[in-house]
């Protein structure tokens, strides 16, 4: 059923086609409209529902909060609604949407991005999958606790140090940074860039959470470089 359909019937008539769990809520998936990437899975129920189609953007009830929430009401993450469907059982949701912006607050396009291996797979699903993996898994996992630094602002860590700052501090650190590298390689001293390129490496991906920017992104584009044939 589109949402078209869904918008013509009255709140009560699309509630009977929905299998609600004994807590009145539904799962529902969100897929990107353009990609058909899945984006997250999240629970609605009968309000949250009413306001996804009366307002054309995605509510939905936060098990944890007991509260409805509006995606990207605090972010600017809106996601718009193109269609709306429910499943065979009418147990479970399914919504396209165009995102203005990622979908996971880790600042992830979407909220399912960490790999698992699976037996006899030959070579990795995506660009993505092979920037998450082997030895580059350190850079996905000082990711997601960067992330989550910047939600939970743990008192005494230095990451929420950074961001309790804000940008123009998280900047200056990456220049400091930036600078220290230069001179440790002018010394000659590896063992000094070693920490210097680690630090620099630190400040720029508390500053790609800062601005919502994936690290997958930066990875695509190297790959997208990487694939363009060269002029020379």
């Amino acid at each position: 059923m589109s949402e078209d359909m869904l918008k013509d019937l009255s709140l009560e008539q699309v509630s009977e086609h929905i299998r609600w769990d004994v807590s009145g809520l539904v799962p529902a998936i969100v897929q990107d409209a353009e990609s058909k990437q899945v984006l997250m899975m999240a629970y609605m129920n009968r309000e949250s529902l009413r306001l996804t189609l009366e307002s054309g953007e995605t509510w939905f009830w936060s098990r944890s909060r007991e509260e409805l929430w509006h995606k990207g009401a605090t972010s600017g993450n809106v996601q718009t609604v193109v269609s709306m469907t429910y499943d065979c059982d009418g147990d479970t949701l399914l919504l396209q949407v165009n995102p203005n912006g990622p979908a996971c607050h880790t600042g992830q396009t979407t909220c399912f991005y960490n790999e698992i291996t699976v037996q006899g797979q030959s070579e990795p699903a995506s660009p993505r999958a092979a920037a998450a993996s082997g030895r580059f898994d350190v850079l996905a996992e000082l990711e997601n606790v960067i992330a989550q630094r910047e939600v939970e602002r743990p008192e005494g860590a230095y990451t929420t140090y950074l961001f309790d700052k804000g940008v123009d501090k998280i900047l200056k650190k990456v220049g400091e940074e930036a600078s220290e590298t230069i001179i440790a390689a002018k010394n000659k001293d590896n063992a000094e860039l070693k920490l210097e390129i680690s630090d620099l490496i630190y400040h720029l991906l508390v500053l790609l959470q800062e601005r919502k920017l994936p690290l997958d992104e930066i990875m695509d584009e190297l790959s997208r470089r990487h694939e363009r044939p060269r002029r020379d």
